[in-house]
């Protein structure tokens, strides 16, 4: 049976069965299972692939805790980002910024005429002149929240380039982790080339990370980023969701969709985002979905099933881990 065309209720039930002995509150199975039998990071792992072993397409999954502990399942350099690229464009374009001294609040003028009508743009719709200002802080705003792309392409055309950022990127993360040498204008135009910006997920999770433990960019520009991601409005249904009414989770992520290619498959579906937990710990997190013979609903309810396994294993290590400590 193909699982993609079953009903999505089935789906998800199919898949929450497969892995339900890991990620179950109703039983100790976590917990006898991580001490002494396994790691922390066995645990996590053979987890995951329990998602990943049933479903259809290619899922790359990284997850980092505490800056320490690291696993991946399916970590080649092959997924296509997406919007997820637009993490990427934002931190390039602070430290271009800063290098230049060039604050972010500076304002630029935009012509309505120079944007492109037929794509994803809230902020096209919320500014109806034909000519307005902006600053760099709010464009970027725009992108990180909304996930814009006539944003993201003006950023491009007239402040960091593709190649700039490129090449500012992989003084973060490893060179071969990962690819910008597109924009979404360019994808726009071609599908195909969408696989031309692409990352592995540990390269991914590694950059959001950074982000949030490290210093990168000033302090200033890192603080305005870190809160940007915490309000995006993009793919809920995806690592947040079974985060959502959790006392004193923080969530900051970005997302990336879109686009069918040539097999009628999505090219992609993803996310990648930093958890702050309410006892001080902390993980990164990303999810990437090739080639997936389904629609956008259901890769998200297997990348929410993922995440709902890691938040599970990890708190659970930690309660059992101050357990044994008392």
């Amino acid at each position: 049976m193909n699982i993609y065309r079953i009903p999505l209720q089935l789906f998800s039930g199919i898949l929450f069965a497969s892995c339900v002995s890991v990620i179950s509150n109703n039983n100790s199975s976590v917990q006898n299972s991580i001490y002494p039998q396994h790691t922390l990071t066995e645990t996590l792992s053979d987890s995951i692939k329990s998602v990943t072993s049933h479903f259809p397409g290619e899922t790359g999954v990284a997850v980092i805790i505490d800056n320490s502990d690291t696993v991946t399942v399916n970590n080649e350099c092959k997924y296509a980002m997406m919007s997820v690229f637009k993490l990427h464009q934002a931190i390039a374009l602070c430290h271009d910024l800063e290098q230049k001294g060039v604050s972010i609040d500076s304002i630029i003028n935009i012509e309505r005429k120079s944007l492109d009508a037929e794509t994803w743009s809230p902020m096209l719709k919320d500014h109806k002149e034909e000519e307005f200002r902006m600053s760099i802080k709010d464009l970027m705003r725009y992108t990180l929240i909304h996930s814009d792309n006539n944003a993201s392409n003006l950023m491009f055309d007239r402040l960091t380039g593709l190649s700039e950022t490129n090449r500012f990127i992989a003084t973060i993360i490893p060179r071969n982790s990962f690819n910008i040498s597109v924009s979404e204008s360019d994808m726009k135009a071609d599908h195909a080339r969408s696989y031309d910006n692409k990352t592995s997920p540990s390269g991914a999770a590694m950059l959001i990370n950074r982000l949030f433990t490290d210093s990168i960019i000033s302090a200033h520009n890192q603080e305005f980023l870190q809160k940007t991601l915490q309000q995006c409005q993009t793919g809920s249904d995806r690592i947040s969701a079974p985060l959502i009414g959790k006392n004193d989770i923080k969530v900051a992520h970005k997302t990336g969709s879109g686009y069918i290619n040539d097999k009628n498959q999505l090219i992609a579906h993803n996310d990648v985002a930093f958890i702050a937990l309410p006892n001080g710990k902390h993980y990164a997190i990303s999810v990437f979905v090739k080639d997936f013979p389904g629609n956008e609903q259901q890769a998200s309810a297997v990348i929410a099933e993922i995440s709902k396994i890691v938040y599970t294993v990890v708190t659970e290590y930690y309660i059992k881990q101050k357990s044994d400590c008392q």
